[in-house]
């Protein structure tokens, strides 16, 4: 009997320890992992040093105190183009499997219809938005697109439940209306549907205001939300609430050579380089800052103090968003990614007659400042921003792909910096991760985890190498070596190597010196280009060109009526012109002549303008290479002195009949196409040389038939 309640009570203790591990309480299972809230905050066009928390002078609180809570990343590289790193931020994946190799807008007309070259994301990719909403985020975007406008191209039928979106390069920040001729004012979208913006508003805080109203709009149903945010800032044109503006001005007097000290220095102390780092060489075509008036420098000077002020702007208005969340108590749960799409912009438009004419004409004010101004940085304070790194954005060069990146957040180690390579294919994996969501297709980025925990320093060996390319900007990274080539104007098209890690700025190159590592990092980018599908670009096609070309068009469209009706009355003068001349007794033969030597002097004319006015792009297009500003300024001097010369004095032939002031014309003309055949000569020449070479014949039988056709001098 003792025996069977002894054996009873056993059963019994058995039976009560089954149940309370069955229905005990649940701190004795694993506590389940809750999904993080993700920010993702891309700024447009920001600079390897543009932020306080690596090294500015400009004031950025809210993302300077996300990276002290965070990690700040020393060696991260997107691609040199907005849409093409867009695309892989969003995608994980590389840009020409996405379908965005190239800007919509550059894409030359022989890869249109290619499929790694479709200016808006390929069907057969999916966003991190799409995979993360059948995770049960909510998901929200508000800013710039830039990926397709089509319906099945928005946001909306890309994964994102709420989106207000602008598909276009850029835009005004106070007006709804076109920043570049290439646009109508029309590309901003809400939830797939055209959208008309509040009559009065900034960029910045437009964008904050509709994503805290998406984010508060959402179900109290527990779900995490993913926010993506892409701002307008620092994209041109440059344009800032005046508020901002004052607090720079004054600031940068000092010119842009001063400022790229001081940004180098400033990276230093952030602990991102050594001391002992390089500089970038800078930019051929930087005009000496000691050499312009006091005038230009004071406004070279307002236009960086205008670009800092629409920093902070933003900055500010992130922080309006980071203390709602803070508010609401979604703030300790979320992790933030703050990161820029590609390096500084050093283009600027406004040295282009026809763009200055195109801004009078729709009512911008060509000058930095507030709501109806227009203006752009430029070459020299992009390379500060870009320092130490070499060039600008739309080159391949580090300053134009090495950007800032922070993340902060649940699982990130605080006021770190990891000096290891990555790639900005890396968000989307590193999203998916922080969130428990297995991609749903492989993917060419990796996660960022361990770097973030401070396991690793990069997600890549040293045996792995990592390619971009856009535009025929191409560059490769293997451990500490990188392998580039450029195709810009201001690039050089050699092959070279560097070692990235203790000389990000370029200065010294290695191919001479190790042929046979450039050569295996050379068969690493052909593996890569075969597998993405990376097509040659045309001979002569630069971006610039090809944008260019298309604001050519896009301008013919718009002022079609006026342009057909301009050249009616050219038409029409030039008529009246022959008549008058015919009445006086002319010939025809000297009346063609006459009318011909005075196109040939207003050509003349329009190129010695463009030589002065942009004498970098205009000696591209001639095939010349300035070195400096040294030879910029020749260039400048001799080249529009030669066309003025010879335009005015045809000019003049052309309105006095005599044949005497062509002399001179005849002999610079000489001149030159002998230069040019001696250099053919020596060089081998090309389509650049042999170009110049012809017009300059032909220009040479015209003026000899003006000789032959008209008399010496008048009676």
């Amino acid at each position: 009997m003792v025996q069977f309640r002894r054996a009873a009570k056993a059963v019994l203790a058995l039976l009560g320890l089954t149940t309370l591990l069955a229905f005990g309480p649940s701190a004795a299972a694993p506590a389940p992992v809750k999904q993080p809230n993700i920010v993702l905050i891309l700024i447009d066009d920001a600079g390897y040093t543009d932020l306080g928390a690596y090294g500015s002078e400009i004031a950025t609180p809210t993302i300077d105190a996300l990276a002290a809570s965070g990690t700040r990343f020393a060696n991260f590289h997107a691609s040199p183009m907005c849409a093409p790193s867009r695309a892989m931020l969003l995608t994980g994946v590389d840009s020409h499997t996405a379908g965005v190799a190239n800007l919509p807008e550059s894409t030359p007309p022989e890869h249109r219809g290619n499929p790694a070259y479709q200016g808006h994301l390929s069907k057969d990719v999916v966003t991190v938005a799409s995979q993360l909403k059948a995770a049960g985020y909510h998901t929200y975007m508000a800013g710039k697109w830039h990926l397709g406008h089509t319906p099945d191209a928005l946001p909306n039928a890309r994964g994102f439940d709420r989106s207000l979106a602008l598909e276009a390069t850029g835009g005004d920040n106070f007006q709804q209306r076109p920043y570049f001729p290439i646009y109508t004012g029309k590309e901003w979208y809400e939830d797939g549907k055209p959208a008309t913006l509040p009559k009065n508003f900034y960029s910045s805080q437009l964008l904050v205001d509709r994503m805290i109203g998406y984010i508060d709009s959402a179900p109290k149903d527990g779900r995490p939300f993913f926010a993506y945010l892409p701002f307008l800032a620092i994209h041109m044109p440059v344009q800032a609430p005046a508020e901002y503006m004052a607090r720079y001005d004054g600031k940068y007097e000092g010119g842009w050579a001063a400022l790229r000290q001081a940004r180098k220095a400033g990276a230093v102390r952030a602990g991102l380089i050594d001391a002992e780092t390089p500089m970038g060489p800078m930019p051929a075509n930087v005009a000496d800052w000691n050499k312009l008036s006091k005038k230009d420098q004071q406004a070279w000077a307002r236009r960086m103090a205008v670009n800092a002020g629409m920093l902070q702007a933003m900055d500010a208005n992130l922080g309006r968003l980071v203390a709602h969340l803070k508010t609401t108590g979604a703030y300790d749960n979320t992790v933030f990614v703050v990161l820029s799409d590609n390096g500084p912009e050093g283009a600027d438009p406004t040295v282009e007659p026809i763009f200055r004419t195109w801004l009078k004409a729709v009512g911008y004010r060509n000058q930095p400042g507030g709501k109806g101004t227009w203006s752009a940085v430029g070459p020299g304070w992009a390379s500060a921003s870009a320092a130490p790194g070499a060039l600008f954005k739309f080159y391949a060069s580090e300053g134009g792909v090495r950007v800032p990146l922070i993340v902060s957040g649940p699982g990130v180690k605080g006021g770190a910096v990891t000096r290891g390579f990555s790639v900005i294919t890396d968000i989307t994996p590193t999203l998916l991760d922080l969130a428990g969501v297995a991609p749903a297709r492989p993917l060419d980025g990796r996660s960022l985890r361990t770097v973030l925990s401070g396991a690793a320093a990069s997600p890549y060996d040293a045996a792995t190498p990592v390619a971009i390319e856009a535009a025929g900007e191409a560059a490769l990274w293997k451990g500490d070596l990188k392998a580039i080539k450029g195709a810009g104007p201001l690039a050089d098209p050699a092959w070279r190597l560097y070692d990235i890690a203790r000389d990000p700025g370029e200065t010294n190159d290695l191919a001479a010196a190790r042929p046979a590592e450039l050569a295996a990092l050379k068969a690493d980018y052909a593996s890569y280009a075969k597998r993405v599908g990376v097509a040659e670009i045309p001979a002569g096609y630069t971006a610039d060109k090809q944008v260019a070309k298309n604001i050519l068009k896009s301008l013919i469209r718009t002022y079609q009526p006026v342009f057909f009706g301009a050249l009616a009355a050219l038409i029409l003068v030039l008529v009246g012109l022959a008549v008058r001349m015919r009445r006086a007794g002319e010939s025809w033969g000297r009346i063609g002549t006459r009318l011909l030597l005075g196109f040939v002097g207003a050509l003349a004319l329009l190129i010695a303008s463009r030589f002065w006015l942009a004498p970098a792009e205009t000696a591209a297009q001639f095939a010349l290479e300035p070195k400096g500003a040294a030879g910029l300024g020749a260039i400048r001097a001799d080249m529009a002195a030669f066309f003025a010369a010879a335009g005015g004095l045809s000019l003049i032939a052309a309105v006095r009949r005599e044949s005497r002031w062509l002399w001179p014309v005849l002999l610079i003309l000489a001149l030159a196409l002998s230069g040019r055949t001696l250099n053919l000569i020596l060089t081998g020449g090309g389509p650049g040389v042999v170009a110049p070479m012809v017009v300059e014949a032909v220009l040479i039988g015209i003026t000899l038939l003006a000789m032959r056709v008209l008399p010496k001098s008048r009676p």
